[in-house]
């Protein structure tokens, strides 16, 4: 029985100022806090209904399936939409649940833009990383196979993983970030295909991200304090 107001006490720092931010957030604004959830999740759907349709599969591959073997311009261009393309090998409502998880919590407390930004950059970063784990070949450390340049690479995993550990990195809940990017090592330890190795490469780029936000952070206050110094001029402030 006594663990249990340190248990408390522990999960109140982990995962306090989260909870705290997305109730104020949802209690404030309601569903408009998650437009950007909501409308991500009915385009996920909407995609994996017409994905399904004799007449549909082909538009979609057209216009969001991504290869590695692709010609890099047209692959970047249907990389934000392949985010909102489900796997067709996968249940459609894990994608689905990840994103109004996931992208929800993380809507609520970066803000709309900032969401698709980062959900952006770990996705390029997992389709980028196929390139060049291909060119590198499967016996250079990091090299994938040339088989998987033929792997379509689509959904939202990725992305979801970096607003993951970025959302968490944000609000100091070091526990769960790592258990995420544990869980996500263990994956490719025991399972080792392109998909794990994105989910790799995308909190690889998240951490870069959030290291220069960190640099930032701390070079804009320490401007702040030295601008304070120098309007406090010399001697001032001290006691006599």
């Amino acid at each position: 029985m006594s663990r249990l107001p340190a248990l408390r006490r522990a999960a109140r720092r982990e995962w306090g100022p989260l909870f705290t931010t997305v109730r104020t957030g949802l209690r404030d604004r309601g569903v408009r806090a998650l437009a950007l959830t909501l409308t991500a999740v009915t385009l996920t759907a909407t995609v994996q209904l017409i994905q399904n349709q004799a007449w549909g599969y082909g538009p979609v591959q057209i216009l969001g399936a991504v290869r590695a073997e692709d010609p890099l311009w047209p692959a970047l261009l249907r990389t934000p939409l392949s985010l909102f393309v489900p796997a067709l090998d996968l249940p459609v409502w894990g994608a689905l649940a990840q994103i109004l998880l996931v992208f929800g919590i993380a809507e609520v407390c970066l803000g709309r833009w900032r969401t698709l930004a980062i959900a952006y950059v770990a996705t390029l970063a997992g389709t980028l990383y196929a390139r060049a784990g291909i060119a590198l070949g499967p016996d250079a450390f990091l090299g994938l196979p040339a088989s998987d340049a033929q792997v379509v690479d689509t959904g939202p995993s990725a992305a979801v993983v970096g607003l993951a550990v970025y959302v968490c990195h944000a609000y100091r809940a070091w526990f769960t970030g790592s258990l995420v990017v544990v869980a996500m090592v263990v994956e490719v330890l025991v399972k080792d295909n392109l998909a794990g190795r994105e989910h790799l490469a995308s909190i690889a780029a998240v951490l870069v991200v959030c290291a220069v936000r960190e640099w930032l952070g701390r070079r804009r206050t320490a401007a702040v304090r030295a601008c304070g110094r120098a309007a406090a001029g010399p001697g001032r402030g001290r006691r006599r």
